[in-house]
């Protein structure tokens, strides 16, 4: 057994004596099988098996403690996240690449009313996707920018290639699996265009390009926005590509999500906005959230004004 492994088994005793002091193991062990089972799971070795069983019981004891909270506005709950460290989730499914001139806002006005907003109840917006285990985040941020396009402007709902982005926008300074940019995706497309997912279907890996020539749908550039404020007025009119603090997002289930870090780190679609939360579509599948939507509170929260675009016709 190597360093690593002897390190983890000592940190499955230690955590183990304090959890099961607070969670009867009978219903968890039996609840970690039907996990398994229910996320077709199965570890390689019965150390593995050890180690994950012991990351879910933390995560169902996090999730019992937090929905006990009367106060809360929103609930977590059991998902295909329960047994990863959250050091894990963010390596595994967090990937954004900011500019290195980036200054977040420290207090940005959030006043204006536009009613209520929500392009995926009105066919603007594609299925929800999901990107693995590949920090591809921005990509699938960026064609639900241009998925969105293309219904408002064009009167056609198109599911555009996140793979074609991971495989060919490396010279606009995006890294494929390891992160990237909006805007730098939304260059490659005014220069090259994109092709349709069925064209180019998404891998969840780094591929060598097979599209340099591009596709058909460009765009002439896209807008940048810098406020709460003009973000409420444009996804008025569009679904807009933002950037989020999702830390803590992996245990999410429902409501309205306020518990954030500063750390700007994940690329989302901002398709729908209310009196009280933006609706946001993720990319990790729909059993993750409101079938695969987050509802984050209005106002600057989890940075979602700081680094936010969308594309022109």
């Amino acid at each position: 057994m190597d360093s690593k492994h002897i390190a983890l088994l000592l940190a499955v005793i230690t955590a183990a004596s304090v959890i099961f002091t607070q969670v009867d193991r009978n219903s968890t062990v039996s609840d970690f099988e039907a996990w398994k089972a229910h996320h077709g799971i199965k570890y390689s070795s019965a150390f593995e098996n050890a180690y994950r069983e012991k990351v879910f019981l933390e995560n169902k004891l996090r999730v019992e403690l937090h929905n006990a909270d009367k106060f809360k506005t929103y609930e977590m709950g059991i998902n295909q996240f329960s047994a990863l460290t959250q050091e894990e989730f963010q390596q595994q499914f967090l990937g954004l690449v900011l500019p290195e001139n980036f200054e977040a806002v420290e207090s940005l006005s959030d006043d204006v009313d536009v009613g209520d907003v929500d392009w995926s109840s009105q066919g603007a917006v594609t299925p929800v996707k999901n990107q693995g285990q590949c920090g591809s985040c921005w990509a699938f941020s960026t064609t639900g920018a241009l998925e969105g396009l293309s219904k408002i402007a064009y009167g056609s709902l198109q599911s555009f290639s996140e793979q074609q982005l991971v495989d060919c926008s490396g010279s606009y300074g995006n890294q494929a699996c390891n992160g990237g940019l909006m805007d730098n995706a939304f260059k490659y497309v005014r220069d090259h265009g994109i092709v349709h997912e069925d064209e180019y279907p998404y891998k969840a890996v780094k591929q060598t390009c097979q599209k340099s020539a591009g596709g058909p749908f460009k765009i002439s550039g896209f807008t940048d926005i810098k406020d709460c404020n003009t973000s409420a007025n444009a996804v008025a009119g569009r679904p807009i590509s933002v950037a989020v603090d999702a830390t803590n997002w992996s245990g999410y289930k429902s409501g309205i999500f306020n518990n954030c870090k500063a750390s700007l780190n994940h690329g989302v679609l901002l398709v729908g906005v209310s009196a009280d939360a933006w609706k946001v579509k993720n990319s990790w599948g729909t059993s993750w959230g409101e079938s695969g939507f987050i509802r984050v509170a209005r106002g600057n929260t989890c940075g979602i004004c700081n680094v936010a675009s969308y594309p022109n016709k």
